[in-house]
C-alpha cells in the first residue's frame, strides 16, 4: 500500500513537557521529508498546530478538517494548503479517515483517544480497511497497549485485531507497517 496522506490525531494542548511540542514539529518535518500529506483537525494550538507547522515549514501539504464551531472560535491555523469546514465532529472524523491512507495517534487527550479508538474499532466491523498506528513517544501509550492486551486476554478483542493496532516510537517502522498492511476480515458472529 502506498501511503500518500496520514491522519495525525494529537492534542490541541501542548502538554506540560515542552519536548512534546518539539517532537510534534519533528513529526511534521518527517511527513514533509517523506512527501506524505498531513490530514488533521485544523487547529493552530498545541501539538496539532506544531505538527502542521512542521509540515508547512518544510514545504509539505496540510489538509485541515475543522468544524464550523471551532472555525468560528478562531481555532484555525492560517496558511494550510486545503481547509474544509464540516458541520460537526462526527463528520470531521469521517472526512479525515476518508482522506487519509492511514491513521496515527500522537500524544493527546480524550479527543485523540476517541479518534484512534474509532479508527481501530471500525477495522473490526469492516468499515475501515486502513492501517492504524500509535506513535508511542516516550512510552505515552504504554498503558493503552496493556489495556488492549487485557481486552484480548479477557476475550473481548480477537488476536487479529490486537495485532492490527501497531505501537512504535519510530515513524519509519510505522510507515513500513502501513505500507505492508492488509486489513483483516471483519468480525463475524454466530447466528
Amino acid at each position: 500500500m502506498t501511503i500518500k496522506r496520514l491522519a495525525i490525531y494529537c492534542g490541541a494542548l501542548q502538554g506540560k513537557d515542552p519536548d512534546y511540542m518539539v517532537e510534534a514539529e519533528k513529526v511534521g518535518e518527517w511527513l514533509a521529508a517523506h512527501q506524505i500529506e498531513l490530514v488533521y483537525g485544523g487547529g493552530q494550538h498545541g501539538l496539532m498546530g506544531a505538527v502542521a507547522r512542521g509540515v508547512l515549514a518544510n514545504g509539505g501539504v496540510v489538509h485541515s478538517i475543522l468544524t464550523q464551531e471551532l472555525y468560528d472560535r478562531g481555532v484555525a491555523l492560517p496558511g494550510v494548503t486545503d481547509r474544509q469546514i464540516v458541520a460537526n465532529m462526527d463528520l470531521r472524523k469521517e472526512k479525515m479517515m476518508t482522506l487519509a491512507d492511514g491513521m496515527i495517534a500522537f500524544p493527546g487527550g480524550l479527543g485523540t483517544l476517541e479518534e484512534i479508538s474509532q479508527a481501530a474499532s471500525w477495522v473490526t466491523i469492516g468499515d475501515n480497511a486502513k492501517p492504524v498506528a500509535v506513535y508511542n513517544y516516550r512510552g505515552y501509550y504504554d498503558n493503552l497497549k496493556k489495556q488492549l492486551v487485557t481486552m484480548n486476554q479477557a476475550g473481548f478483542l480477537e488476536d487479529q485485531y490486537l495485532r492490527e493496532i501497531y505501537f512504535s516510537s519510530n515513524l519509519d517502522e510505522i510507515l513500513r507497517f502501513m505500507e505492508d498492511y492488509q486489513a483483516p476480515a471483519h468480525r463475524t458472529y454466530d447466528k
